[in-house]
């Protein structure tokens, strides 16, 4: 047996005791921290599709995907062909979704099936395409800084990708995929929350995923909400919607992506049933101020309905009266609290001008503040309708110079998101729980 003086017999002992503190801290600050569930935006995490022999494509080019896996599925979203012109289409026309006024609800094309994948994971929505990672980044970095802090995916941390193209609809009209998606959120909130001693859950939630979430909570019972959910992040919630997304419908929007013609994916555009979701939302936006000047006519909030028929859309009129529009006003406080992280100082399409070339050619665009995408007043919205509400904490943290997308990604935006859920999970206190530093 190795012999120690008294020197190093103390050294030893030290390092043991040392060694034992490091692995009590590790244990007791995972047992302090809440799970979280993030639910991404649109556009923010894989799908995946496969073709059947029902579908009939518009061409040649588009009869066969560019690549495809064994068992047929390949990616729908992000795929890069959507950059070649001729293939545009090919991407538009298995993207499109269809109305069925009979069923009063959203389809796919026919014969294309689609899945969404890696439920209950962060992997589909690290990259929308993981090929392309440098340039399809999405909630990789926020992620990584969850790493950081020692959340684990699949034990403390957890996705919530879903079909971002449907939405939900208001009480008394179906929306199958959409609710089926509140359902395995629910679940997941559930699982999550079992699999972690009980305890409730912190969503953090980006864009459309904010506007999902809110009607998770406000769809289920108080008592539901109480015990499973600690806390509700949203970055960047559009609550009262956008004015781009009435660029998107009358003229198509590339989003940012290089090659794309607007004009191209402008029908799978308007098919969206979640971009209906998205519109101007009447009683944020108001009545007075045109968010649309054209040579035919203003069009405010309220004129969403005439703005479809004039720019040759009106068969998206009665979904967006019936379905849509009372979903609008549903912002109804969750009883849970909530904090609200975006940015600001961002120049944000505020009005849109159009000449007499029409809806086909890109506007003339009047910027405000915002965060390049979603206008001050959307970001505001539950500010100003829940101030002063009895038993509904909102914070609002403002991040200046700080887009939509940036959120996600921005150095201080990541600090600020860290800090707040750090400062959440300090809230935590059980009896027998201790903290060694």
């Amino acid at each position: 047996m190795k012999e120690y003086s008294g020197l190093n017999l103390v050294v030893v002992i030290t390092q043991l005791v040392s060694t034992a503190m490091i692995v009590y801290t590790c244990q007791a600050s995972s047992n302090l921290q809440y799970p979280v569930i993030l639910i991404p935006g649109n556009g923010g995490n894989q799908l995946e599709a496969r073709l059947t022999s029902d579908y009939k494509p518009s061409g040649l080019l588009c009869k066969y995907p560019f690549q495809k896996a064994k068992d047929g599925w390949f990616r729908l979203w992000f795929d890069p062909t959507v950059l070649l012109a001729p293939l545009t289409k090919c991407f538009a026309q298995r993207m499109m979704l269809y109305y069925d006024a009979d069923s009063d609800d959203y389809h796919n094309a026919p014969g294309v099936h689609t899945r969404v994948p890696d439920f209950g994971s962060t992997q589909s929505l690290l990259y929308v395409d993981p090929h392309l990672k440098f340039i399809t980044a999405y909630m990789a970095p926020l992620v990584e800084s969850l790493t950081e802090i020692g959340y684990v995916d699949g034990k403390t941390l957890f996705g919530a990708p879903y079909d971002f193209r449907y939405g939900l609809a208001s009480d008394g009209h179906p929306s199958h995929v959409g609710s089926k998606f509140l359902q395995d959120l629910k679940r997941l909130v559930e699982n999550a929350s079992a699999s972690n001693g009980g305890k409730p859950v912190i969503l953090v939630s980006h864009s459309l995923g904010g506007l999902f979430a809110l009607q998770l909570l406000n769809r289920n019972h108080l008592s539901w909400r109480r015990k499973f959910i600690k806390h509700f992040i949203a970055l960047a919630a559009p609550w009262g919607g956008t004015v781009v997304q009435m660029l998107t419908f009358a003229s198509g929007n590339s989003l940012g992506v290089p090659f794309v013609k607007p004009l191209l994916v402008r029908d799978e555009q308007r098919s969206s049933e979640s971009n209906l979701w998205l519109l101007p939302n009447p009683n944020i936006f108001g009545s007075e101020k045109p968010l649309v000047i054209a040579p035919n006519g203003n069009y405010s909030a309220y004129d969403i309905s005439h703005f479809f028929k004039d720019i040759g859309f009106p068969q998206g009129v009665y979904p967006y009266e019936t379905r849509i529009l009372p979903l609008m006003e549903e912002l109804t406080p969750p009883g849970v609290p909530v904090t609200c992280i975006f940015g600001s100082g961002v120049k944000t399409p505020e009005t849109l001008l159009y000449d007499e070339n029409g809806f086909d050619e890109q506007p003339e665009v009047v910027y405000g503040d915002g965060d390049g995408t979603v206008n001050m007043a959307s970001l505001l919205a539950i500010q100003s309708l829940w101030a002063g509400m009895k038993n509904q904490s909102v914070k609002v943290i403002i991040l200046r110079g700080v887009s939509h997308m940036s959120v996600l990604k921005n150095g201080g935006a990541l600090d600020e998101i860290i800090k707040q859920i750090s400062a959440i999970n300090s809230q935590f206190s059980s009896p027998g729980t201790a903290i060694v530093q």
